[in-house]
């Protein structure tokens, strides 16, 4: 008797949790059911190109603390429209569907973000039975608490903001960190608040230069000799300054010097949030939800997202998710908690 045969990729940026995640589906997989496990590389183009390796227990052994992923990831979008009529539209899904067949996958496993649980969702409904995994450093995956990769990211742009608080004290200067989340505020509001950011910038929550200048200058005549502002990479600057600030950190760093005289730098994370070791919590969720993506395999509940609900694992519809985004509310008990401790959030009235 043949055995059962699934296949997994990870697709788009990268985050720490991805080998304890494939892991868990493999040693699930082949100690629990004995399935054959197919892992594709560079996500939705080694399935696209057929190019996987069969995952065993040697290939899964030794992961579980490595960050990145041992299958390779990349962007590829396969039911993106092109201009040119030479690239056939339609030829990489019905390729994905091909190669789905040729290798009798029972069904296909997508880690991967927003953009991936998407693809998900229309391979799905081409006939293809997928479940999909929930992972990014931005939180913003819609019908599920948490994803794994966050905890890290916030880990990891906490200590640097940490590391910021004695320069900035040193020089008596403003400090802009800058870190990732481009629809998002999640990671700028956890880290933001771990590590006693003054102010903190959100692209759910619309700003003033004014507010934040006088904050800043009220801290300065309360003789506080320095401020940490943290700002989301997806902030509102204006159109017509995109080209002469490279990033908002610095559009915020410069508008705050111009506006109070006081000495400003800008510091941007950058893709070190993404990279290294994941945290253990960020383990623990990763090898939780792909064990329970193997079991509803076994019970042939397709087409869904693994997801965690109130501190316990779940599913939901993958066309539940598809196209949605989890925004930060800007009532968000957690904004008005760091409100009540000072913060600033750039839309107070002003001081």
């Amino acid at each position: 008797m043949l055995k059962k045969r699934i296949g997994i990729l990870t697709s788009g940026g990268d985050c720490p949790g991805l080998n304890a995640a494939i892991r868990s589906l493999g040693k699930t997989a082949i100690l629990r059911h004995d399935f054959e496990v197919v892992g594709f590389l560079s996500g939705f183009a080694g399935l696209i190109n057929n190019e996987y390796i069969i995952l065993d227990e040697d290939k899964l052994s030794g992961i579980l603390t490595l960050g990145g992923t041992i299958l390779g990831t990349s962007r590829e979008k396969p039911f993106k429209k092109y201009e040119s009529e030479s690239e056939k539209v339609d030829s990489k899904p019905e390729l994905i569907k091909k190669n789905y067949e040729s290798l009798g996958l029972e069904c296909l496993i997508c880690i991967g973000g927003n953009g991936t649980q998407k693809t998900a969702h229309k391979l799905s409904k081409m006939g293809l039975n997928v479940i999909g995994l929930p992972k990014t450093i931005d939180n913003d995956i819609w019908g599920t608490d948490i994803t794994f990769g966050f905890d890290s990211a916030v880990s990891i742009a906490t200590e640097a903001i940490d590391r910021l608080h004695t320069t900035a004290n040193s020089h008596r200067r403003i400090m802009v960190v800058e870190v990732m989340g481009h629809h998002a505020g999640w990671l700028a509001l956890y880290a933001g608040i771990a590590s006693g950011g003054d102010v903190i910038l959100l692209p759910e929550i619309p700003y003033t230069l004014e507010t934040i200048a006088d904050y800043l200058e009220n801290r300065f005549r309360r003789r506080k000799p320095y401020s940490i502002v943290v700002v989301a990479e997806g902030i509102s600057i204006p159109e017509s300054l995109r080209e002469k600030y490279y990033s908002p950190a610095h559009y915020i760093a410069d508008s705050i010097q111009k506006l109070t005289g006081l000495e400003c730098r800008e510091t941007v994370l950058g893709y070190v949030q993404r990279g290294g070791t994941p945290t253990a919590f960020d383990r623990i969720l990763a090898t939780r939800l792909g064990s329970y993506a193997i079991e509803l395999i076994t019970k042939r509940k397709f087409n869904r997202m693994v997801c965690v609900k109130d501190g316990h694992i779940d599913s939901v519809k993958l066309d539940e998710v598809s196209g949605r985004l989890k925004l930060v509310d800007p009532d968000h008990p957690m904004i008005e908690e760091a409100r009540a401790l000072g913060t600033c959030f750039g839309n107070e009235n002003r001081r």
